[in-house]
């Protein structure tokens, strides 16, 4: 299956480097090309047990690639994930969900032809 990732952070990168380990196609997008760069050359920006590793490996076989194009990215998945984050408004502590409504958008721009999209970011019900 060929997977679009929206956001390499701490939810995006994990998710999916194990998709990819489970054998999917994984092309995880952020907008931080200096993030991008780095994944490329496999150094990762979070520590989870084993990431490393996994990330490697399938960088390696060619399941896990990254990149800042978002719209090359979605017009290929057959699943696209919105993994933005959502910090916390300032005054009220609700959270902001800009970034995944701005995501939500360049999403729906791309998209060609049918495609899962999945809200994988943390946003309240409604």
């Amino acid at each position: 299956m060929r997977i679009a990732m929206i956001g390499s952070g701490y939810v995006g990168l994990v998710s999916g480097a194990c998709f990819a380990d489970f054998g999917h196609d994984v092309v995880c997008v952020d907008t931080d090309i200096a993030k991008v760069e780095a994944l490329r050359q496999g150094e990762i920006p979070i520590y989870e047990p084993g990431l490393s590793s996994i990330v490697a490996a399938n960088t390696a076989a060619g399941r896990l690639v990254f990149t800042t194009d978002l719209t090359a990215a979605v017009s290929q998945a057959e699943i696209v994930f919105i993994a933005v984050g959502t910090p916390s408004r300032r005054g009220d502590g609700h959270a902001d969900l800009s970034f995944v409504y701005a995501a939500a958008r360049d999403v729906a721009e791309a998209l060609d032809g049918f495609t899962v999209v999945v809200t994988k970011s943390t946003v309240p019900v409604g």
